[in-house]
């Protein structure tokens, strides 16, 4: 069925010390990523890199521009073997006559390597003058026809490129997943009569195994490659299940990369019946898989973050990650972790980072993607339902869910429960046999022809029955259709809708589940002496669940959608970060699935599944930055970010504020207005972003000098960038982020922010809203600002309350020729001193 997907990371450290009541034993091998003091590649060389071309608006010189030349590989300037031989001869004099293994040599984007050693032995590295960071390694796990139209796709933002036929070409997104299937229609580079290059910039490779042969990649499939070393050393890679290639052996890869740059017009077909035509979000963009994700165990850090290291230096300009930590990370800030530092680095060679907010919400602070410079996307509801309903003989009408087809011409049919159909009596003490999943236990002469009610229990929800095989036993008996009704036990279960062959209808409340049954049972016909059953009299027909409905009341947050603050550090301080920075449809999204994917077994064999999960809301947006990639090609990371985020809308389709669910239960009936640390700066809007007006730019250094403030970080910053703080720092409130959030307003702030007009000449007036207990002016009120000029705006904020309790407002910046941009505020805390008083 479908599912809440996404990806979590857990982390254990253990070099001789108590970690979760067990000791490290000295002599059992564990992996560790061994960082360097002196700078990777990527550092070294990223002048080489950003050499300023300048992009052109209406004949002026747009300077925000620092372009990567479309020509120009990543390789070939600096040399990977050396630092791999560096790395093998630090290990040879450190360990020498002692046993290890090297996995990896990182070297573009970190300077270190993955290496099998004892505790002891990692210990010994770790004095070394040379080494920074040695880090235990931690293990890894797994976290559309309708939403192009939804996001007004076909007549917005694919006309500004061409459309569909061109939209996002020259553009590669790396995908960090659990591979591809590369025999996907989805994936194709037959779609079209228009040349098809693959970008000079790229030089990734595709790798050709018994599971990945000659000819699986092409010009939109540009590179595959698959990094499970970690793994194998710990004896768990299963070549059978995980396939020691490219190749999706999960599923959930294939649907995260059809989602971003799918080819456009693929029929959904599932269990025969037509869902309409997918297209991703970018569908002439490429596409480079770097699988390090696995469906049998996960994975493990060192191969994510040799991964990303590949990603970058084979030229890749987008980067999306469906992976959040499974804990915050340990240490004096979030920030500082293996693959988050990895990202900073990526970002320096101008690469856009797209990661899923995590699928902890809805409390406050669930959010798992922690750095400003990585773009963190929460799941929105997009407003296409699949209902469908059963009809009782009594009149009553059941709402459920099912992808399934309706009882022919509407007709009735009785109902038989499994309970009351078995061929055994004996098998009446088999608290499952209800489940319908051993069709040798019931009778097919009482069924046939007949709606065979199943139940559907916490087994469900667990892996252990499935709607497949209760389908299958119903096929089998010859039943006209499946009633799965819901066990009391399972409470507050979200279902989505399952495919379904034959009618069928799953209700979806315990409540419905009674009113089902209460008509079932007093309308068996029982003997008066025997009690045996002689007639099953309850009739029912379903209605088709295969056709969609649309709502207005949408976009909205979805429960399961993980929220700010973003937590700063393991104390759960607060960070003067927004995140999630946006939110993008995520919830019951049709995309393309593996012919391998074992992962959603209701869709086992299918071309396409429905999913759900921030893990879909993330590749919604790395196709739509690839738009915006292809039509300013030089815009920074920052840019790209910036576009997304100050165009981003804050209503439904109704005009209304948008909601989020507060809730797992009953969500709809627990909801309430969106905030930031909700839906970021709101749900993304892919034609406005094309045409931001003013944009909000960050660089390198900005990063860098943010992570310098934080108390005691300057050997961190050492240790993971090669560089050294020197003297100028800034807090986080005070990066030129498109947004403004203080954890602790303390009587007042000024912060500014930065805009470049990348649009033509344009006069500008800017209004605000201040949050409750505080008093905001923004300067100045109106400006002029000619094309690639920039503006300085001066925003005061005073505290009029003290308060523990989080306000937000917000400040618009409108333009007379129809740009406008919004940056929400939020401030946490707030101290106020009466000063008379005082």
């Amino acid at each position: 069925m479908g599912r809440i997907d996404g990806m979590h990371l857990a982390v254990v450290l253990c070099l001789g010390m108590l970690v979760g009541l067990v000791w490290c034993q000295d002599n059992v091998s564990a992996v560790y990523i061994v960082t360097l003091k002196q700078a990777p590649g990527a550092i070294y060389n990223a002048e080489f890199l950003l050499k300023t071309k300048p992009f052109k608006q209406d004949g002026k010189v747009n300077r925000l521009d620092k372009p990567l030349a479309s020509n120009v590989s990543r390789k070939g300037w600096y040399n990977g073997h050396n630092i791999s031989r560096y790395h093998d001869s630090i290990l040879r004099k450190v360990l020498k006559g002692e046993n290890y293994l090297k996995l990896y040599s990182y070297h573009y984007l970190i300077n270190g390597f993955a290496v099998l050693v004892t505790p002891p032995q990692a210990v010994k590295l770790s004095q070394r003058r040379e080494i920074a960071n040695v880090v235990l390694d931690f293990s890894v796990r797994t976290a559309t026809t309708y939403t192009p139209q939804f996001l007004g796709l076909p007549q917005g933002a694919w006309p500004q490129n061409g459309g569909f036929e061109t939209a996002g070409e020259g553009v590669v997104i790396g995908f960090v997943d659990t591979g591809i299937d590369p025999k996907h229609p989805s994936f194709s580079d037959n779609t079209s009569r228009i040349p098809y290059p693959i970008p000079k910039h790229f030089s990734g490779i595709c790798e050709i195994t018994r599971d990945f042969p000659s000819g699986s990649c092409n010009r939109k499939l540009v590179g595959a490659r698959h990094f499970a070393a970690s793994a194998v050393t710990r004896g768990i890679f299963n070549a059978s299940k995980d396939y020691a290639s490219p190749s999706d052996g999960d599923g959930h890869g294939t649907h995260t990369a059809a989602t971003a740059a799918g080819n456009h017009g693929v029929p959904v077909i599932v269990s025969g019946h037509h869902y309409g035509d997918a297209s991703g979000m970018a569908p002439r963009s490429h596409i480079a898989v770097y699988k390090a994700l696995y469906k049998s165990f996960g994975g493990f850090a060192a191969d994510v973050v040799a991964a990303i290291d590949q990603a970058a230096e084979d030229g890749v300009d987008i980067i999306s990650l469906s992976i959040t930590p499974n804990r915050r990370p340990p240490g004096i800030a979030t920030y500082f972790n293996p693959i988050d530092m990895a990202l900073l680095a990526a970002v320096k060679v101008g690469i856009f980072v797209v990661q899923a907010a995590g699928n902890t919400g809805p409390s406050p602070k669930s959010v798992s993607s922690f750095s400003p410079w990585i773009f963190t996307v929460g799941a929105a509801a997009h407003g296409r339902v699949y209902s469908n309903s059963i009809l009782l003989g009594n009149n009553i009408t059941i709402p459920g869910v099912g992808l399934a087809p309706g009882t022919k011409n509407a007709s009735m049919y009785t109902m038989v429960s499994a309970v009351h159909a078995l061929n055994d009596t004996a098998a009446a003490d088999n608290m499952y046999v209800g489940e319908c999943q051993d069709p040798n236990s019931l009778n097919q002469d009482i069924i046939q022809g007949n709606l065979l009610i199943c139940s559907y229990s916490i087994r469900f929800v667990l892996g252990m029955s499935s709607i497949k095989q209760a389908l299958s036993t119903a096929k089998n008996l010859s039943a006209v259709g499946v009633v799965f009704y819901l066990d009391p036990f399972v409470i507050g279960y979200q279902l989505n809708p399952v495919p379904m062959a034959i009618p069928g209808i799953i209700l979806s409340s315990p409540d419905d589940s009674k009113i089902l049954l209460q008509y079932y049972n007093s309308s068996l016909n029982r003997d008066a002496l025997t009690q045996k059953i002689i007639k099953f009299g309850a009739v029912a027909s379903i209605s088709g669940g295969v056709k969609a409905t649309f709502s207005n009341s949408v976009p909205k947050v979805m429960f399961y959608s993980a929220r700010g603050p973003d937590p700063e550090d393991k104390f759960l301080d607060d960070a003067d970060i927004l995140k999630p920075n946006l939110v993008a449809p995520g919830n019951l999204i049709w995309s393309a699935w593996s012919s391998h994917g074992t992962d959603s077994a209701e869709f086992l064999g299918e071309e396409f599944a429905m999913l759900s999960g921030t893990s879909m809301a993330a590749p919604h947006v790395a196709g739509l930055a690839a738009l915006i990639k292809m039509k300013f090609p030089s815009f920074s990371p920052s840019a790209i970010g910036s576009a997304l985020s100050t165009t981003a809308s804050l209503n439904d389709k109704n005009g209304q504020l948008m909601m989020a669910q507060r809730a797992y239960s009953n969500p709809d009936l627990n909801q309430s207005p969106a905030t930031p640390f909700d839906m970021g700066s709101g749900f993304v809007n892919a034609t406005a972003a094309l045409n931001p007006g003013l944009i909000f730019d960050l660089a390198y250094d900005d990063y860098m000098s943010f992570l310098c403030s934080i108390n005691g970080s300057s050997p961190v910053v050492l240790n993971y960038t090669g560089l050294s703080c020197n003297t100028s720092t800034i807090s986080g409130a005070d990066l030129n982020l498109p947004s403004i959030t203080i954890a602790k307003l303390n009587q007042s702030r000024t912060v500014q922010r930065t805009v470049m007009n990348i649009a033509t000449n344009e006069t500008y007036r800017v209004g605000w809203t201040a949050p409750l207990g505080a008093s905001l002016m923004a300067e100045p009120m109106h400006f002029f600002i000619a094309s690639g000029e920039k503006q300085v705006l001066t925003i005061s904020i005073n505290a009029t309350a003290n308060s523990p309790v989080v306000s937000f407002g917000k400040i618009g910046v409108f333009g007379d020729k129809g740009h406008t941009i919004h940056i929400p505020v939020s401030i946490i805390s707030k101290n106020y001193s009466n000063k008379t008083n005082t």
